[in-house]
């Protein structure tokens, strides 16, 4: 049992996250940023703005966002303490085996290790759902058995789409994180050109009239909105895992996490402003609410520039997702905790290539030939849980290591750590009975490998 709290030295992991590193040093703050708001900013600011208000919040969605944005800040903040404080690959794991022991940090791995390759799913179905579209706007028909998975559709065997795009951005990040982060870079610069470009257009169509009632739910509507819209703002951990591809990781680490969570933050205030002036909010309840209030008043060439959009969205949300999870993976293996086999770095491209060609294949597999409702059930739970254990470190490490050098430092410590925490249990709670079993059943997994392998093969052992 005294392996399970068996713990790195923050000291130790100081020196090797600011020594020479195996990855190449590449990354700058803009670059990680990118990164993070890759992480943030996916098709849900097209969709969960309308959908929030016309089921939870009303108008008063632009407080949902405010309040879960805060709640997210609160986790955010943590994250940038620790990004700062321990400069290594693996974020949450990383974070977690320094202070909680090698136990924690094992189940966090783990538990990131699916949550991660499973957002990477999700998200390829989606946007092979974009595609499939434009791609029938322009007269081409997939075969009926490759437009989906098994139950999706009549005729449905493989959704080759989501498939190929899995294995393209797996490819990508295989032949080098510094031109994997240029086409990152070009994604995220087009998604947020158009959100900008939505709001401005959206700005001037607007009716105050529409604001009233304000809050028509009521301010338990209001959370309600918070609890749904909470998902739509995080994503800014994936960027830690990359501090040992970062040129200067303790200052921009915690940088990228604050600037990537503010300007997503603003965006999804700004189209919960636009969106719920432009038209009543009853009507917003539908796959695609800020494309349809804009065909409504006649605007219909704004729904290809949102498809554009979400086809330049969804591509950085694989890239930032499957760089943290293969990075996790890389960190476990270099550790011991998983075969060593996976910590191997490519001689030529300096990236950890094996785990991320694996990722690429199992999240293509899992996309192919799963329905999409099924694949997202359990995507939550593990990122909350993440959360838990980093905001609740936080705490711990003010009181056993106070003398350290912290370069970013969480304010109000422990009332910002505890507000991550509680709101972190609460949506927790909330999760449907059937993502709690299936998350059970995970984590024991993974407990039974770590006493037969990890705990023994362990470099602390």
């Amino acid at each position: 049992m005294n392996s399970f709290f068996r713990k790195k030295s923050i000291d130790q992991l100081q020196q090797e996250g600011t020594g020479k590193s195996a990855f190449q040093r590449v990354l700058g703050l803009w670059q990680l940023t990118a990164i993070g708001l890759g992480g943030i900013i996916g098709v849900g600011i097209f969709v969960l703005t309308g959908v929030a208000a016309a089921e939870h919040a009303g108008p008063a969605v632009i407080l949902s966002f405010i309040i879960a944005g805060l709640a997210s800040a609160a986790a955010a903040l943590c994250y940038a303490e620790f990004a700062g404080l321990i400069p290594v690959a693996g974020s949450a794991y990383t974070y977690s085996y320094a202070v909680l022991g090698e136990g924690a940090a094992w189940l966090i791995g783990w538990d990131l290790l699916m949550e991660y390759t499973l957002v990477i799913a999700v998200v390829a179905i989606g946007w092979s759902g974009y595609m499939q579209e434009i791609l029938a706007q322009i007269g081409i028909h997939l075969p009926l058995w490759a437009q989906g998975a098994p139950g999706t559709g009549a005729g449905h065997k493989l959704d080759v789409i989501s498939m190929l795009i899995s294995l393209g951005i797996a490819g990508l990040l295989t032949t080098g994180i510094k031109w994997g982060a240029r086409f990152n870079n070009l994604m995220v610069i087009i998604k947020l050109s158009i959100v900008l470009v939505v709001i401005a257009v959206g700005s001037f169509y607007v009716e105050p009239a529409n604001w009233n009632p304000f809050m028509p739910f009521g301010f338990h509507g209001v959370m309600g909105g918070a609890a749904l819209v909470f998902f739509a703002v995080f994503g800014y951990d994936t960027l830690t895992t990359a501090a040992e591809e970062a040129k200067n990781p303790q200052r921009d680490l915690p940088r990228a996490v604050v600037i990537s969570l503010t300007i997503a933050l603003l965006l999804y205030i700004g189209m919960s402003l636009v969106i719920t002036g432009m038209t009543s909010y009853e009507t917003l309840n539908n796959a695609a609410p800020i494309a349809k209030a804009f065909a409504d008043i006649g605007l219909k060439w704004i729904i290809l520039v949102i498809s554009i959009a979400a086809i330049a969205g969804i591509l950085s949300v694989l890239f930032s997702f499957m760089l943290a999870c293969s990075r996790i993976w890389f960190s476990m293996s270099r550790d011991g905790l998983l075969p060593t086999w996976f910590a191997k770095v490519h001689s030529t491209y300096k990236t950890p290539y094996r785990p991320t060609i694996i990722i690429g294949v199992i999240s293509a597999l899992v996309a192919g030939f799963t329905p999409i409702h099924e694949v997202a059930e359990l995507v939550n739970i593990g990122t909350l849980s993440a959360f838990i254990l980093i905001c609740s470190s936080i705490i711990v490490l003010r009181k056993k290591r106070p003398d350290l050098e912290r370069r970013f430092r969480t304010p109000f410590v422990p009332v910002v750590p505890l507000i991550g925490i509680g709101f972190s249990i609460y949506l927790i709670i909330s999760l449907p009975p059937i993502t709690w079993i299936r998350f059970v059943i995970w984590m024991l997994i993974g407990l039974v490998l770590y006493a037969f392998y990890g705990r023994r093969k362990s470099k602390l052992a």
